[in-house]
């Protein structure tokens, strides 16, 4: 039943040529079979279609089917990434952990900063014992850093590592063996913690979102799911609707 009103063969057939689907065109596609059907119709089975995946979203208000290729987001895990999952895994073996770096963001800012940090995120409780084993064996690591110690020590640290909570089921991936982020959670992650992120807020914080809107295929009802969890479900949505087409 549900296929009959999707009409998902007839859709695919239509689109699957075209790069870039408007709402306007899904309008006039559905409305060939009902007559004067209503915005509100399109927009629960655009919601619809992209749950299946059958449609992804490109940027606001343009779509595509999923037969197109679409890049994904695989970041480059560095050999120092590489090492320093080992060294904490070797440790800790049964702790959570997930390991990423803001330099991977460069590739969606307009203004590329100087400075680059390694997030290392650990669940709650082992977060002091991690801590102290890598602070006994390197310099600049820093716990859970406040806004003072980020604009005192850890903008003049020659290569920081942040050691940061992670979020209960939060959004990861693995590269090889290192568990990292999606970039889903990354776009969440920068948006709830400012002072840790300052580099990346403002103006900067509309050109990543638009740049990886446009270049990447992203969950993005998964992406809110985390932001709910994180408290900050509204803002993204809200952000994300902002984007231009």
């Amino acid at each position: 039943m549900e296929n009959n009103t999707l009409h998902i063969d007839q859709l695919k057939s239509s689109f699957n040529k075209i790069d870039k689907i408007t709402i306007q065109d899904l309008f006039d596609f559905y409305n060939q079979f009902e007559d004067s059907i209503k915005r509100t119709t399109i927009d629960w089975r655009i919601h619809q279609l992209t749950e299946k995946g059958i449609l992804h979203r490109i940027s606001r208000g343009v779509y595509s089917v999923s037969e197109r290729e679409v890049e994904k987001f695989e970041p480059e895990v560095s050999q120092s990434l590489k090492q320093l999952s080992r060294m904490v895994l070797k440790k800790f073996p049964f702790i959570d952990v997930c390991l990423w770096s803001t330099r991977w963001l460069n590739e969606f800012m307009l203004h590329q900063p100087g400075k680059f940090y390694t997030i290392l995120e650990v669940e709650n409780d082992a977060m002091e014992a991690v801590f102290y084993e890598l602070s006994a064996k390197r310099k600049d690591v820093f716990l859970n850093p406040s806004e003072e110690i980020m604009n005192k020590y850890v903008i003049n640290a020659k290569e920081p590592i942040l050691i940061i909570k992670l979020v209960t089921e939060a959004p990861t991936t693995k590269v090889g063996s290192v568990k990292t982020s999606t970039l889903e959670k990354i776009l969440v992650d920068i948006q709830c913690e400012p002072a840790v992120y300052a580099t990346f807020q403002g103006a900067e914080m509309n050109n990543i979102y638009q740049n990886a809107f446009e270049k990447y295929h992203l969950n993005e009802v998964g992406m809110l799911r985390y932001a709910k969890r994180r408290g900050r479900k509204e803002k993204i949505k809200t952000l994300i609707g902002s984007l231009e087409k």
